[in-house]
């Protein structure tokens, strides 16, 4: 094996450990635990009740409101994690940007709950 191989070996022993625990665990659950399926817990679950009507309608446009809101608010708090870790670095104008950043996305949240965007009706 050449050397640039050799350095990547504890990746594959990682990676082959891992599969190994992996399978371990789902056949594990499966010797171990009670598989006595019943009709209830075989049923589908949606929201607290069954499906009745087919799943490829159009959904309504509100899901998709919720769903990008989420994923904006919360990408833009997960900005607040490296922030918080180089903040010592960054000095008062990290500081600064960051309260304007939180004044934007404070601002946008007030607008959004202002327009009805966050109610589920």
């Amino acid at each position: 094996m050449g050397p640039l191989l050799a350095n990547y070996f504890p990746i594959v022993v990682f990676i082959v450990i891992a599969a190994v625990i992996a399978v371990a665990m789902a056949f594990g659950s499966l010797i171990v635990a009670r598989q006595r399926p019943y009709p209830e817990k075989l049923s589908a679950y949606e929201c607290g009740f069954e499906a009745f009507d087919d799943a490829r309608r159009r959904f309504d446009v509100r899901f998709y409101l919720v769903s990008i809101l989420f994923i904006i608010f919360d990408l833009e708090v997960a900005f607040l994690f490296p922030w918080a870790v180089s903040l010592s670095r960054i000095g008062l104008f990290g500081l600064l940007s960051m309260f304007g950043f939180l004044a934007v996305l404070t601002v946008g949240f007030i607008y959004e709950w202002n327009k009805g965007a966050l109610e589920w009706e």
